[in-house]
């Protein structure tokens, strides 16, 4: 049985924090909890897979000592499966166990006894710093579909659902920048942003393709008896996605 407690919070991100002292547990659920983190807490190692496989996790917060496993040999493994930020918290006070910690798979660590204030700190610079380095891809990836002007976009099965429910193909590329846009919606994004984002560049592409690819998925997304435009040209700085986006978690 699974041993499991978490916090009904506003979702602003969701931790999971794994420790084997039940106090421990109960001090980071109601800290986050009441600063509008939803936090998911294990006694032990056994169930982090079957949890992650099950919610999105957007950062860990794991104990360096568990029973039955060593943190730290878990760290390690997740690192080899997932780019989820891990937080270690440790009572080791050798400044040679914390930098093996942090070169082999963690991101920070923080010593025990510790301050509830300061891990709520440290989560939320860490969470700052992951989100800023995000690509369109790495987003997407927690996302099943997006909705928008009748249309879906399964962003698992890449597929594009016309409002009368048929299919809309997509090459790798077109599907890449519509993601980017949606990811973005109501923004003004450069050719140069979108390159990044949608990462259709590569050295014999310039900014021009964009130009290409917003033309045929401008094509593509033409709404039966609308006038309404989705992708906006902004003369002299790139392009904006104009349509109200829902996203399907």
């Amino acid at each position: 049985m699974m041993a499991v407690e978490a916090s009904q919070a506003t979702l602003t991100a969701h931790i999971l924090a794994v420790d084997d002292d039940p106090s421990v547990r109960k001090v980071i659920c109601n800290y986050l909890g009441d600063n509008d983190i939803r936090v998911t807490a294990l006694a032990s190692g056994r169930d982090i897979a079957d949890v992650m496989a099950r919610e999105v996790i957007d950062l860990l917060v794991l104990d360096w000592r568990l029973p039955g496993e060593d943190g730290l040999d878990i760290a390690r493994r997740l690192r080899a499966e997932s780019k989820v930020p891990i937080i270690m918290l440790t009572g080791r006070k050798d400044e040679a166990d914390r930098v093996m910690g942090l070169e082999l798979a963690a991101d920070d660590y923080l010593t025990k006894p510790f301050s509830p204030r300061e891990l709520l700190a440290r989560i939320r610079a860490l969470l700052r710093r992951t989100r800023e380095r995000e690509t369109v891809t790495d987003v997407v990836q927690k996302i099943r579909a997006y909705r928008f002007a009748g249309f879906e976009l399964n962003v698992r099965l890449r597929r594009l659902t016309a409002p009368d429910g048929s299919n809309v193909g997509l090459t790798n590329s077109e599907f890449n920048l519509l993601a980017a846009f949606l990811a973005a919606p109501q923004r003004v994004l450069s050719r140069d942003q979108l390159l990044s984002l949608s990462r259709l560049h590569n050295d014999e592409v310039y900014d021009r393709s964009v130009d290409v690819q917003v033309g045929r998925l401008r094509r593509k997304m033409v709404v039966a008896n609308a006038s309404a435009e989705l992708i906006r040209t902004e003369r002299g700085a790139g392009y904006a996605f104009v349509a109200q986006v829902e996203v399907v978690g």
